[in-house]
């Protein structure tokens, strides 16, 4: 095996292009699927608690597939610059890319929840990010 990739170079690793692609196609997929997934949770809530109840499940399926999505973006991005196209010009675009994403991805955390994502957990239990987390704050015991 390590014979096989002694002859190899930055930029010839055809499977890093083609893993980079795939998971690009799968972070479109998973878009799309949230889109239609989120207009059918919102339909369903349309006819059963109303049209606020629809707009708040149509976002929440949409954010969390767009959260997704750009994860695995990023992660394509990563492959493709780290093993194809190393240079200081790609790898700088790579860092605006993943500035952006996080961006994003943040600001859909806090259109989701209402809150930063370093707060979650704080204050109400029922919406702790953790399994598991315990429901009452630190320092406190359940009769307080």
């Amino acid at each position: 095996m390590l014979a096989a990739a002694d002859g190899l170079k930055i930029g010839d690793w055809a499977v890093a292009k083609d893993v980079a692609e795939w998971i690009e196609i799968v972070a479109i997929a998973v878009i799309a699927i949230a889109v239609f997934a989120g207009f059918v949770s919102g339909l369903r809530a349309a006819l059963s608690e109303g049209s606020t109840a629809a707009i708040q499940a149509i976002k929440h399926q949409i954010g969390r597939g767009l959260l997704l999505g750009l994860d695995l973006l990023i992660a394509a991005d990563v492959i493709r610059t780290v093993t194809l196209e190393p240079t200081l010009e790609n790898v700088t675009a790579l860092g605006v890319l993943v500035v952006v994403r996080t961006f994003l991805a943040w600001s859909l955390v806090v259109e989701l929840s209402g809150r930063w994502p370093w707060q979650l957990g704080r204050g109400d239990p029922a919406q702790s990010s953790v399994r598991g987390a315990p429901s009452v704050p630190a320092g406190q015991t359940e009769s307080e």
